[in-house]
């Protein structure tokens, strides 16, 4: 089948950043693990996608045949622990626990803020149009609530859905480049807004942004931690202050 392997090669594509991000920031290697495994079970929810929004020659012909496939399983793996921690290796941050008087706080809008992404997702999916759209906009929620609860995010995951965009569109743009058609033939483009920038349907690069936008903070934002300098700089920020109290 023409394109057979396309799905598994460009999916598997994205663990090279997650390799690269986990061996060279050691600081961060059991928040990807962490996330990455949560994110993973998201790729079982492949059906509401294919055909729907698109139908991609899989591995053993899953896709086609049970709508789900070991690819996307692969994929949200990968996005999941990258996003968490693009920001925080470019930036050379670690996590540690919130303060205890932080969470009590904002317990209230916490809880509100966790959940508000998945009901509004479930909400908004049964109305007449594309999967893509209730998706997206749910992870806008999501990355508006945490804002709204951890105000120290705000930055942060904005700057993050901006660098997590670049690297999906590099992506998305190889895709383009390495297999002339594909996203002709893979997406359902009648049923999306039908824009295609370089090539790329908008629909993507608008997840790739969002997606990057909600993900950066959501490791802070369900364990109740925030990120500092590095530890070694961090220590010499505290000895100051002490000294000077």
């Amino acid at each position: 089948m023409k394109y057979h392997y396309v799905w598994l090669a460009w999916s598997s594509g994205f663990l090279v950043p997650w390799i690269a991000l986990y061996v060279i920031n050691p600081r961060l290697r059991q928040v990807m693990l962490r996330v990455s495994l949560a994110t993973a079970p998201f790729g079982l929810i492949e059906p509401i996608w294919v055909p729907a929004y698109w139908s991609p020659p899989s591995l053993f012909e899953l896709a086609q045949r049970t709508g789900f496939d070991i690819e996307s399983v692969i994929f949200c793996f990968a996005i999941g622990g990258i996003g968490a921690v693009l920001y925080s290796a470019l930036t050379s941050r670690h996590f540690i626990p919130a303060g205890a008087e932080e969470m009590r706080r904002r317990h209230t809008a916490h809880f509100v803020a966790l959940f508000a992404p998945y009901v509004v997702f479930v909400a908004l999916y049964f109305l007449p149009w594309n999967v893509i759209y209730p998706a997206i906009i749910c992870l806008v929620v999501g990355g508006i609530a945490s804002s709204i609860c951890r105000p120290d995010l705000t930055v942060k995951s904005l700057v993050g859905g901006v660098v997590f965009l670049g690297l999906y569109w590099i992506f998305m743009l190889g895709l383009v480049l390495l297999t002339p058609g594909y996203i002709r033939q893979v997406w359902n483009l009648p049923a999306l807004s039908g824009v295609l920038i370089g090539g790329v349907p908008l629909e993507e690069l608008l997840f790739g942004f969002t997606f990057g936008w909600y993900w950066t903070g959501v490791y802070e934002h369900f364990t109740w931690s925030t990120t500092v300098e590095h530890p070694t700089q961090q220590a010499e920020v505290t000895n100051g202050r002490s000294r000077r109290n």
